[in-house]
């Protein structure tokens, strides 16, 4: 690895030039790659094809025209004016059907001869309540934006899934640039005040920011990403590739102390940084895959964005900005400053003097830690992740305070279902606690009307060549163990009379949501310790050192996710199944560093004392700036972002990454010290001391 990192640096040092322009050029197709690369909206997009629920959603899009619809609540219109709007809203593209109330009320079938229940849930007051069902999920965004162009000088509040993914693109769209700029401001404090030279951390970011482009920019081959994943890639990949810049840039210091010209330091640099943070990226990138193994697919969306970015960050790093710094190397001199760096003697002091103690405390935190962590409360309602204010929320709102439309589920049973078995089902739904509306074929044939009468678009809602649909809703809450309760009681009906019989909606795909999330979080945490676990093994050459570092930065995350649980804080499911994942592979690092200083300083004799001590002069400065610039990177978003889904995410890693830093410095060396015995006999390159060791304390 030595060896092709100075080949490497040999080519860097040849074409420093050249290596510049190239990645400026680069920034061209980058760019095209980052604007024209699809952004999804819809977190149900990524629950698994093969269940029900999405089948479903498959046979209401093919069969019905129906892949996604919108409930509008329309205000003191009369009935002329609302069905002149559902022709407008009829014109746009991807508008499939618009049905009101009047379409049947105010045309062919007198008001009079419509089921109580059903007029009372379309009319209230001034108020009612119109359908719009929409090809797909995707036109359904554009569609609804001319929706509200079209009804901007009337009361049309548009409510339901496709109108809140909507507004969530809005503000995450709004968001972006400014999550970047804050981001980019306060890793630049840190920066200018760690390192030596008031150029360099501009020379720095400008080589991650190459770097996140060009990773932002190739996620056009993946087809699209999550909105999760564009709002947080720039930031997570500027806070964990921070410090592999950094630390080329201090071999370079380092190397010009020891031979003539910069060529030659710069290319010792980039040998000795890419052996160094090979093993480290490896871990990083490996905890990303991990999320790879998670049933819903968001966590293959984050983490093979983030693990390219690693990878790309590596390159980026022997490459660009030693390119840079080679360039601007008599700027880099003029600007040169004392680093202002917190000074770890007493810290160091405190944790040779007292580790054992430290070790107790650290085992007395790890039960209400783990505790904590466990039994955080998670929401899976999505749209409460929005600020109320927001269009979207006001007609939901409404639409439940209003009409009592909370939770809707469409049943999807074979056409040839018999007509007394189809009422039997109906009438066993309806008497479903908290069942609020049913509406079925039925409902209409049982009133004797001629099926000439009906209208197409009404027949067109409820029956297909292949199904009927039946649309029910509940009053309870969506992600809720009591709505939940009520979907299962309802499939256990509708599998009575037709064991085929699927159901789909909101509700259903929310309650799979759950089921899922919880079974993703186990397999996530374990896949991540595992392949972690596995590469340190390697990096290590140690059996015992894998299991010591890894159960010090789960504590951290334990830690970390216990002041959630303690504080009353609810987070978002998708933040308590990745933020682990994204810690343990982001700040397993320190405990490397630090770990492998240890145990340079035992190999050549020096007691475990005085090698602790040497260790942690030597890497807890860098630890500490890497610490604080995942901090930095992370902090601001965390605070100003208005999607509590992003918001929750980054003040959960701003916060890991301050408590991993705190206890690889206290904690880790407490660990190595009282485990070192172990650590001697279960690891390679210890021979000769193994025989020095029993007079050790």
């Amino acid at each position: 690895m030595k060896k092709l990192g100075e080949a490497i640096g040999k080519f860097v040092v040849k074409h420093r030039i050249l290596i510049v322009i190239a990645s400026i050029l680069l920034c061209i197709p980058s760019l095209f790659g980052y604007i024209n690369t699809d952004i999804n909206y819809d977190i149900l997009v990524y629950l698994p094809e093969d269940i029900d629920t999405m089948k479903g959603q498959d046979i209401l899009a093919e069969d019905f025209d129906m892949g996604s619809f919108a409930m509008c609540v329309v205000e003191n219109m009369s009935s002329k004016d609302v069905l002149d709007l559902e022709e407008k809203y009829k014109d746009i593209e991807g508008v499939v059907k618009v049905v009101s109330a009047n379409d049947m009320i105010g045309t062919t079938i007198p008001k009079e001869m419509l089921p109580s229940d059903v007029t009372k849930q379309f009319k209230k007051g001034n108020s009612e309540l119109m359908l719009v069902t929409f090809k797909d999920s995707t036109v359904a965004i554009d569609a609804i934006t001319q929706m509200r162009e079209i009804t901007s000088d009337k009361v049309v509040r548009i409510g339901g899934m496709s109108a809140s993914t909507l507004d969530t693109s809005i503000v995450a769209d709004s968001e972006i640039i400014t999550y970047v700029i804050v981001a980019v401001i306060l890793v630049l404090i840190v920066l200018m005040a760690s390192l030596d030279s008031y150029v360099v951390p501009f020379l720095l970011l400008g080589n991650i920011g190459l770097a996140i482009l060009y990773n932002m920019g190739s996620n056009i081959f993946l087809g699209q990403i999550s909105y999760i994943t564009k709002a947080i890639a720039a930031v997570l990949q500027l806070g964990v590739t921070t410090d592999f810049s950094i630390f080329l840039y201090h071999k370079y210091e380092q190397a010009k102390l020891k031979v003539k010209t910069n060529d030659e330091a710069m290319t010792l640099a980039i040998g000795d940084t890419l052996v160094s943070i090979a093993g480290s990226s490896l871990t990083t990138i490996a905890g990303f895959l991990a999320l790879c193994t998670m049933q819903l697919t968001l966590g293959s969306d984050i983490g093979i964005v983030m693990a390219k970015g690693v990878f790309i960050g590596v390159l980026s790093t022997v490459t660009i900005f030693p390119a840079f710094l080679l360039v601007f190397d008599k700027l880099v001199f003029k600007t040169k400053h004392k680093p202002i760096i917190p000074s770890f003697n007493v810290v160091k002091n405190f944790v040779v003097k007292h580790y054992k103690i430290i070790l107790l405390v650290a085992l007395v935190i790890a039960y209400p830690a783990y505790y904590g962590n466990a039994h955080v409360k998670s929401y899976y309602n999505l749209t409460k992740d929005l600020p109320q204010d927001l269009k979207s929320c006001v007609a939901n709102s409404e639409l439940s305070d209003e009409f009592d439309l909370v939770a809707s589920q469409v049943i999807l049973v074979n056409k040839d279902i018999k007509e007394n078995d189809l009422n039997k089902m109906v009438n066993e739904i309806e008497n479903v606690e908290s069942v609020n509306l049913v509406l079925s074929p039925s409902e209409l044939s049982n009133l004797a009307i001629p099926d000439e009468m009906i209208p197409d678009d009404v027949k067109g809602i409820f029956e297909s060549d292949r199904y009927k649909m039946i649309f029910v809703n509940s009053t309870e809450e969506i992600a809720t163990n009591k709505l939940n309760k009520v979907i299962d009681e309802i499939d256990h009906i509708i599998k009575k009379y037709d064991k085929n019989a699927i159901m789909a909606g909101e509700g259903p795909c929310m309650k799979d949501l759950v089921n899922i999330a919880d079974e993703d979080f186990k397999n996530v945490s374990i896949a991540s310790i595992g392949i972690i676990f596995i590469i340190m093994l390697f990096v290590l050459k140690s059996v015992s050192l894998p299991v010591l570092l890894v159960s010090g930065i789960e504590l951290a995350i334990f830690i970390n996710m216990a002041i959630s649980y303690y504080t009353g804080d609810v987070l978002p499911f998708v933040a308590s199944i990745v933020i682990g994942t994204i810690q343990l592979g982001a700040t397993i690092d320190y405990a490397i560093l630090l770990t492998t200083k240890y145990l340079e300083n035992r190999k050549n004799g020096i007691d475990k004392i005085k090698a602790m001590d040497n260790a942690i002069s030597n890497s807890a400065g860098s630890i500490f700036v890497s610490g604080m610039s995942f901090f930095a990177a992370t902090f601001g978003v965390g605070m100003i972002s208005k999607l509590n889904m992003i918001g929750s995410l980054c003040n959960l890693m701003s916060r890991g990454a301050l408590i991993s830093m705190f206890i690889v410095i206290c904690v880790i060396p407490a660990i190595l010290l009282v485990f070192d015995k172990v650590i001697i006999h279960t690891s390679i390159g210890f021979k000769q001391l193994k025989n020095n060791v029993k007079g050790e304390c």
